[in-house]
Parts: structure tokens; sequence; C-alpha cells
């Protein structure tokens, strides 16, 4: 049936479908980094989250070193 459905989804219902699974991971991955640095604010997790999207090297070329958190 999803099979189907892929088969027949016009390209722009494939583009949303794509964009929609993608902001899924995201919000799976920020979950995550929020249970391992609780006491993050929200600029350091996604300071984190570019870490793994982007690998350690260019994220911090582009943001700048990790905040400090206290583990």
């Amino acid at each position: 049936m999803l099979i189907e459905m892929m088969r027949t989804a016009s390209p722009w219902q494939k583009l949303q479908m794509v964009a929609e699974l993608n902001a899924t991971v995201r919000e799976m991955a920020m979950a995550g980094l929020r249970q391992r640095y609780p006491q993050a604010d929200e600029a350091a997790l996604r300071r984190h989250l570019a870490d793994i999207l982007l690998g350690p090297e260019l994220a911090e070329k582009v943001y700048g070193s990790l905040p400090t958190i206290d583990e």
C-alpha cells in the first residue's frame, strides 16, 4: 500500500513527505539531546544538533565552538 502511494504521489507530494520526515528526524534528535543534556538551553541544543547534521568540523566552522555544559 505504501509503495503504491509513493508511485502515484505527485512530485510536490513526495517533496512534502520528505520534508515531514526530515522534520520528524530533527525533532527526535532534539528530544535525544534534551535527554542527554537536560540543563542545556535551546541554543546549546541546536549547536549540538549542528554537530549531528553537519559533522563536528563543519559545525564548528559555521557556528563556532560548542558551549560548555555541565554533565
